[in-house]
Formats: C-alpha cells, sequence, structure tokens
C-alpha cells in the first residue's frame, strides 16, 4: 500500500468552539473600534462645524493648505480671507482648519 494508515484517519474537532461562545469576542472589537476610531472622529467633526457656523468678520484662521489670514467677508459657502494688506483671496468655509486667537497675525508679521 502507498499510503499510510495515519493519512487515512479522519481530521480532530476544530478548536474555537460554537458561535456563542465567540460572539462575545466579536461585540467586544466591535466596541473598542467604536470607541477607538468613530467616536473621536465624529467628535472632531462636530467640533469643526460648530467652529464654521460660528466664524466672524475680523476672525484670524489657518486653512487646511497653512494659509493664515482674517476673515473680511462671509458669503454662502465661500469667505474672503485677507492675507495681507490689500490682499484678498476667496476660499471654501470647509478648507478652514483653526481659530486663531486675535491677534496672533500681528505676532506673527514681526517675525
Amino acid at each position: 500500500m502507498l499510503i499510510s494508515e495515519a493519512y487515512a484517519q479522519t481530521a480532530a474537532a476544530q478548536p474555537g468552539g460554537d458561535f456563542l461562545t465567540t460572539l462575545p469576542m466579536i461585540v467586544m472589537i466591535f466596541a473598542l473600534f467604536y470607541f477607538i476610531v468613530i467616536r473621536p472622529q465624529s467628535k472632531r467633526s462636530k467640533e469643526q462645524k460648530l467652529m464654521i457656523e460660528a466664524l466672524q468678520k475680523g476672525d484670524e484662521v489657518v486653512t487646511s493648505g497653512g494659509v493664515l489670514g482674517r476673515v473680511v467677508k462671509i458669503s454662502g459657502s465661500y469667505i474672503a480671507l485677507e492675507i495681507a494688506a490689500n490682499t484678498e483671496i476667496n476660499v471654501l468655509k470647509t478648507s478652514i482648519q483653526t481659530l486663531l486667537p486675535k491677534g496672533t497675525l500681528k505676532t506673527v508679521e514681526k517675525d
């Protein structure tokens, strides 16, 4: 005979048990994923939206591209930023990254 008897035996039962023992582990992994990834991201998104809605003329901001400027005009989904004396650019509201404390641009211009 070419095949030994050891290979002809049936496979042993697989470890891991039934579905009811693995269900709590799946729930724990989903809860961990929610608290580490989903919840902080949605909180950050909500804070960003509130900050954009609260923008006013004269606020100093930084865009996602790194441009610092003062809000001159807010219209629809665009904001006009004064980035230098008599120099204005229009950017999308969603590109505003950070609201700076008042007077920050004066300290940056001196450097």
